[in-house]
């Protein structure tokens, strides 16, 4: 049987050590504060907020949503940005992804202070990832696959890791991160030849494209010794489910995350985390 990789006890053990640190911090006179910012009222992002909310507020810190109409213009937009930039009770922003079509040119990485970019998308923050600076506010969802990786005692170093799904959130921080734990790291896309060969060959495969039952039993070798780590958060049929179908492969390997209650919940806890490191920096400044 696989072992079954669930986010709930490692959310359970670490949400009461971030209640213990954040209650220090008020005991410093600084109580940690998020502000996310929602343009419109997309289904999916109400529910991703919601989890922020209750996570945030069950370790003591401070949450404020500003929802704003989905017709704002961009120059508004940066004004609401810049404001919460500069105000010193505030430690974390992010602004919740999609954007509606008429700003989903914006890179929002460059518009939250990096100080302040408990997501982790700003250059500055992914240069201190990719130079193993954790200091840095690191990307939440790679920083909730190694803190998966460690519960589980799931080694990364000298093995072979396939990342399946290139982008500037998930696939390219992840590979730098697990580079420095000393992972081979092949990083698949679209344009990739031969996938099923790499994937029978690694020790751990992680998904992140969004497709959903993308990965079966066809790209995974015999030995049933390897782990797999899901991203992906699709709808099928009117459910929730992963780019891995988990009924195919959840007894041909040695783990796998679930989808929902694996990787989401964790990226979720690592934005809190980002929150009280950015709150106790701030305080040491």
């Amino acid at each position: 049987m696989s072992e079954i990789l669930k986010a709930n006890p490692i959310v359970e053990t670490r949400s009461q050590e971030l209640k213990s640190k954040c209650d220090e911090l008020k005991n410093q006179g600084i109580e940690p504060f998020m502000k996310v910012i929602l343009v419109g009222d997309n289904p999916a992002s109400l529910s991703y907020i919601k989890n922020k909310k209750k996570l945030c507020e069950k370790v003591g810190a401070k949450f404020e949503l500003i929802h704003l109409d989905a017709t704002i213009t961009e120059d508004d937009l940066i004004e609401v940005t810049q404001n919460i930039n500069q105000d010193p009770l505030v430690h974390g922003c992010i602004i919740q992804l999609p954007l509606p079509s008429h700003l989903s040119h914006i890179d929002v990485s460059h518009l939250i202070n990096p100080q302040k970019d408990i997501d982790g998308f700003h250059p500055e923050n992914l240069y201190c990832a990719m130079v193993g600076d954790f200091n840095g506010l690191l990307p939440c969802t790679p920083q909730g696959v190694l803190s998966l990786c460690d519960y589980y005692k799931i080694d990364l170093s000298g093995k072979n890791v396939v990342i399946i799904g290139r982008s500037m959130i998930v696939g390219k921080p992840l590979a730098i991160l697990m580079t420095n734990r000393n992972a081979t790291v092949t990083l698949c896309h679209s344009r990739t030849q031969n996938m099923k060969e790499l994937t029978k060959k690694a020790d751990i495969i992680v998904t992140a494209i969004g497709k959903a039952n993308f990965l079966d039993s066809s790209f995974l070798n015999e030995k049933s010794n390897q782990y797999l780590i899901d991203v992906g958060i699709n709808k099928y049929n009117g459910k929730l489910c992963g780019d891995i179908n988990f009924t195919e492969v959840e007894n041909k390997v040695k783990g796998v995350t679930p989808v929902p209650g694996g990787i989401g919940p964790l990226t979720v806890l690592s934005l809190i985390e980002n929150l009280l490191k950015a709150a106790g920096r701030n305080e040491a400044n």
